[in-house]
């Protein structure tokens, strides 16, 4: 090593350099600055080019650059020996030891050290990385190049999300970009593109059926690249010949008192009523079921059905009539329910907090919104109280004019902007709606609201202690379908080790979900439009002067103002661009509130 001066217009660029992206102007009008005030502080590195052609610059380029930009006619260097990698690997760590290189350049570098001959392990140990963000990066040779330029920007999709979007071909990759492409200086809606590109994948190494039923129903494998090394990750898309596949398979190989059945709500298998499922080992009158799991697979329950008990005198249970109209009618003891009440008010809070969250932070349709005001003001937990004696409505009444006073001017009229008042819906909704087990309850139009946005997906982790301790034994071993944990002899066991299990996934019991019981949502259907003609009508004709019988037909000019519909992300945009807005309207009440509700949801500008 030795330090020496040379013209920087007789370096040469590396063609291994690490940082291939462009610096953006304000970075390099500040380094020419400091170039032109103090000259080059940290000499670059350079090293002797094979067969003494001159000298290649190893780090340093901007520097460099900026020097000979600077009019310099000479610059201290330090010279090193040619590394074998061609300083592959010393460029990569001196970019990541100085500033973090994007994730795309950081790509580039560890595909250029794979074909050098670096294993992805040596690679982690090098740069004190995770294995599985090595191979998470090396998803980007998939990827097309138009989003690899909007994720060098600093955005980038979550792992699933990339691992979605790099299984699909780019074609289909160009399409979806095409449609969901942000717009200048915006971040990119990974989910709605993740989505856009999401088939459902079969695995070969799930299939039962051999390669006679694979030809039959036309399944071909694709080989995921990318999947473990130990595993057959054979897959096809075909997700209904797949399935029908299965279905002939298990049809086929039906063992003698087998049974084929489906799955329930809760993920396991529909036995016959009042069958006992057997855990261990089956007893030669007991009966097998074969059944799909959720992925496609073949499983295979065992179940004892109960011994015929006659009634009394040895008449025949099944017999109607006699002298006592309930004799052989067996009484059902009564059992413990799937969740307590405790578990449902944990419920009622999981469900209100993620759809606040959604609320806050989801795209909504501006059409889906209006209704959904229009919905939070039919629940069981609103009431409007026109006279200002009662103080028990005060704070609700202050809380929605505070909202309502953001869309008034000063010269005492409506005056806003689309980007303000969807911040304001949305503020409005979170005052609203709530799904808490007490007065605040909004009833069954909260799980209509929070099913229309997608609030599902803010729900937390329920596979606490906590929670799972409002489960009875069946829905807590119905909790292990899909799941490596099997039922345990005690509750507590079970309970434990689906804990332990599910601190590695997020779970979330059925019962949680936001979808209402459609038997439930038919009563209050029901119940809510009866008389709502004779409610609406005035007494002495036709509505708005439209003659009876005249609404048989839709009014067209109402059919085609419902298909322009702005799109979902336009609605995500104006949340964004009225976040700096309402923070500064937030601060306006600092004076009279020490924290202020609007920012708990992560709606004001962070």
């Amino acid at each position: 090593m030795q330090l020496m001066k040379v013209d920087p217009r007789a370096l040469k660029d590396n063609p291994d350099n690490t940082r291939q992206s462009k610096s953006t102007p304000q970075a390099d009008a500040l380094l020419l600055a400091t170039i032109k005030a103090v000259g080059v502080i940290q000499p670059p590195v350079i090293f002797a080019e094979a067969g003494g052609n001159g000298y290649v610059i190893e780090a340093g380029h901007r520097r460099t650059r900026m020097a000979i930009a600077a009019g310099i006619e000479e610059i201290d260097v330090i010279v090193v020996e040619a590394a074998n990698d061609n300083g592959a690997m010393r460029s990569m760590i001196e970019n990541i030891a100085r500033e973090p290189l994007n994730p795309v350049d950081q790509w580039r570098g560890i595909e250029r050290l794979v074909a050098l001959g670096w294993t992805e392990e040596a690679i982690a140990i090098a740069l004190a990385l995770p294995v599985r963000q090595i191979r998470k990066l090396r998803l980007l040779a998939n990827v097309l190049p138009a989003m690899l330029d909007h994720m060098a920007k600093g955005d980038m999709p979550s792992e699933q999300q990339l691992r979605t979007i790099s299984a699909a071909s780019l074609d289909e990759q160009k399409e979806v970009w095409k449609a969901h492409k942000p717009k200048k200086g915006d971040t990119a809606s990974w989910w709605a593109i993740a989505n856009g590109l999401t088939k459902t994948r079969m695995f070969a190494r799930d299939a039962s059926f051999g390669d006679d039923l694979r030809q039959a129903y036309g399944i071909e494998w694709a080989e995921d690249l990318f999947g473990p090394a130990d595993e057959d990750n054979r897959y096809t898309t075909n997700v209904e010949a797949f399935l029908g596949a299965q279905q002939e398979w298990m049809s086929s190989n039906l063992p003698k008192k087998g049974s084929i059945v489906e799955l329930n709500n809760w993920g396991q298998p529909q036995l016959p009523p009042k069958a006992e499922r057997v855990y261990g080992k089956p007893g030669k009158g007991d009966c097998t079921a074969m059944y799909l799991d959720r992925e496609g697979k073949v499983q295979t329950a065992h179940f004892r059905l109960p011994e015929v008990r006659q009634a009394k005198g040895g008449a025949d249970p099944t017999a109607l009539g006699g002298e006592d109209g309930n004799e052989g009618i067996d009484v059902a003891a009564k059992t413990r329910p799937d969740v307590t009440r405790n578990g449902l008010d944990m419920i009622g809070d999981f469900r209100t907090d993620a759809l606040h969250e959604a609320l806050a932070r989801a795209p909504i349709e501006d059409d889906t919104l209006m209704a959904m005001l229009v919905l939070a003001f039919a629940g069981q937990n609103v009431s409007v109280d026109s006279g200002s004696e009662v103080s028990g409505h005060l704070y609700g009444s202050r809380r929605f004019a505070r909202h309502a006073v953001r869309l008034i001017g000063e010269s005492g009229k409506l005056e806003f902007d689309m980007d303000a008042l969807r911040v304001v819906a949305r503020l409005t909704l979170i005052d609203a709606l709530s799904a808490r087990t007490n007065r605040t309850d909004s009833g069954i139009v909260v799980r209509i609201a929070g099913d229309a946005i997608g609030a599902d997906a803010y729900l937390p982790n329920m596979g606490t202690e906590e929670f799972l301790a409002c489960l009875s034994r069946p829905a807590l071993e119905a909790s292990c379908g899909g799941t490596s944990v099997a039922p345990r002899p005690r509750v507590r066991d079970t309970r434990a080790a689906l804990v332990e299990h599910f601190k590695e996934e997020r779970f979330v019991h059925p019962s949680g979900l936001f979808a209402p019981d459609d038997a439930k949502l038919a009563e209050w259907l029901a119940k809510n439009m009866e008389g709502s003609e004779d409610e609406d009508a005035p007494a002495d004709g036709p509505i708005g002067g439209i003659e009876n019988g005249a609404d048989d037909e839709p009014d067209p000019s109402i059919e085609d103002r419902a298909v322009d519909k702005p799109h979902a992300l336009e609605a995500e945009d104006g949340c964004n661009a009225a976040d700096t807005e309402l923070e500064e309207l937030d601060e306006a009440d600092a004076d009279t509130s020490t924290e202020d509700p609007d920012t708990a949801y992560g709606i004001a500008a962070e």
